[in-house]
């Protein structure tokens, strides 16, 4: 298997947890996303990460590599076995991925992406209402939806994962969630 991805983008780290949790090889290609890279549009044409190559099957985005590892490697699941908590997974993924991803990204592309690579001063502004304003409630509603201690199923699956990958994006940036939420 190779997989092809930044190292530090929360969606490759999804999947090299995955890979590591079934004990599966592989070889990393680090690859940034929306590259013009020929080569690389050629397997992936969003130009996006992670991409995962398995013999002759070319599978792109974390969720759908995931999904495709767990049926065909069903060894240490990935997800739960019961319907309707594999259906919360599948919410929680989707929320880690999608808008707990949106905000995390904000604040690490702002504090890390922009002074580094950029050259640029963050906009603190920016940062200030993802941290007092957008981040709150969604923290409010992980708080009510998650256990008090330990993994959301009982082992750490990809649900736990999701959500808190991009945190530690965020965390590169100085970001720490606040224990109360």
């Amino acid at each position: 298997m190779r997989l092809h991805g930044a190292s530090g983008s929360p969606f490759v780290r999804k999947v090299q947890v995955a890979l590591a949790l079934k004990g599966l090889p592989y070889e990393q290609i680090q690859q940034l996303p929306f590259t013009r890279d020929a080569e690389y549009r050629k397997i992936n044409p969003l130009g996006k990460i992670p991409t995962l190559q398995d013999g002759g099957l070319t599978i792109c985005d974390s969720t759908v590599i995931c999904e495709y590892l767990e049926e065909a490697y069903p060894q240490a699941p990935l997800y739960p076995a019961n319907p309707a908590d594999r259906a919360r997974a599948r919410w929680l993924e989707e929320l880690g991925g999608s808008r707990v991803a949106e905000l995390a990204a904000g604040i690490f592309f702002q504090r890390f992406m922009r002074p580094m690579v950029l050259k640029q001063e963050p906009d603190e502004e920016l940062v200030a209402k993802i941290i007092d304003r957008q981040l709150p409630p969604l923290l409010d509603y992980l708080e009510a939806e998650l256990p008090a201690q330990g993994f959301i199923f009982g082992a750490f699956m990809m649900a736990d994962m999701s959500l808190m990958s991009p945190f530690v994006n965020a965390a590169y940036a100085g970001y720490a969630v606040d224990a109360q939420r």
